[in-house]
Parts: C-alpha cells; structure tokens; sequence
C-alpha cells in the first residue's frame, strides 16, 4: 500500500514547472501504484492562512504516476471555482498529495469520525429524484472545525441540493468512509530539494532569474 511522500509532492512541482516551460517533466522518483489520489494546490501570502488555489482528484484508483501527474495539472489550471494558477504565483504555492485507501461502506451518515475519515455522500432529492453526490477529504471537516451533521449538511450543499435539509433528506445519504495519508510542500522547500539533488534551481522560461 503506498503512502502519499515527499517524492510526490516534487513530481508534482516539477509537472507544473514543466507545464509552463513546455518541456518534458523529470522522471517521477516514487514507486507507481493503483490509488485514488487527490492533488491540492493552496496559495500562502504574507504568512497567512493558505488560500485554496485548486483541488481535483479522483475517488477511482489510477496509476500513481500518471494520476499525480494529470492532477497537478488540472488542479493548479482547470479547477472551474478558481482562475488558472500563473507561474509569477509559484513562490507562494503549497502543494499536498492525498493517496486514498481503507474504502468502506457506513452503516449510516453518522457512521464516520471527524479527523479520520473523507466521506464520500450519495443521495436522491426527495421530488426530483437528481441523483447526488460529492466528497471531503479527511482534513476538511477538522480543519474548518464542523460537527458530523455540519459537515454532512455542506457536503450535500457542495452536491449541488439546494432545497431544505432535513432530517428525512440526510437519512437518503449513503456514505462511504476513507481514510488517506497526505504530504505538503511549500515551493521554497521543492526549490531546496531540487538544488540538493541535482545541482541546480528550477526557472521559468522568459524570467530573468530562478524563483527563489
């Protein structure tokens, strides 16, 4: 079983790098695996609280190499809530690699313990019959600290369910419970990690100098 390392967390930078110098990235210096996976891109301005920038993953499993590398990308451009993160953004950037394991169905929406479980909700309107469904990662609800009930009820916002949460709408919910393991790293120490390993600090095409 793999675990989210410090490796990926570089592979992913260095995606994003060379996204923007239209080159090819350097070999991926972790093992490749079969995991869901999610990559999350925040933004740190003048020591504040990281900023969300972009987070997409998938709740499939994929191979580890290709997942992260597809993630980076899509996460940090094509996250539709956020603009494309630009390369004068880069010193600012956090970059955290989720690797996802331990899937199992809960007896109830309840059935899950804030901390340690990403929860995956799937659910019916009551009068449209849409179907429904979204996911939080295991950090989210502690860090924003929610409740079970607050968590559930704006998980079933970001569904997309805009009547009325009642008891009778939570109790259509079935919930899945996951756990994961997870690496960050800010920019700078990506900056310093390349340096020590191969003798050199990553630039950006048409910049005067290395972001360091």
């Amino acid at each position: 079983m793999a675990s989210a390392n410090r490796e990926m967390a570089v592979y992913c930078f260095d995606t994003l790098v060379s996204h923007y110098n239209d080159e090819d990235s350097p070999p991926p210096a972790f093992d490749d695996a079969n995991h869901p996976l999610f990559v999350t891109w925040k933004k740190i301005v003048n020591g504040g609280e990281p900023r969300l920038r972009g987070c997409i993953g998938t709740l499939e499993a994929r191979r580890l190499i290709s997942g992260f590398k597809d993630y980076a990308l899509t996460s940090a451009l094509r996250d539709r809530r956020f603009p494309p993160i630009q390369p004068k953004e880069l010193p600012f950037l956090q970059c955290t690699v989720s690797v996802l394991t331990d899937y199992e169905d809960a007896e109830d929406y309840l059935d899950w313990e804030v901390g340690t479980h990403g929860i995956i909700i799937e659910f019916t309107e009551p009068v449209t019959n849409i179907k429904r469904n979204a996911t939080y990662l295991p950090e989210v609800p502690a860090h924003e600290g929610w409740t079970k009930i607050e968590a559930i009820d704006s998980l079933v916002r970001k569904a997309g369910y805009n009547g009325e949460i009642t008891e009778a709408v939570r109790r259509r919910i079935q919930l899945t419970r996951y756990q994961s393991t997870l690496f960050s790293m800010h920019y700078s120490e990506y900056l310093s990690y390349v340096k020590a390993t191969r003798g050199l600090v990553p630039a950006i095409n048409g910049t005067s100098k290395p972001f360091s």
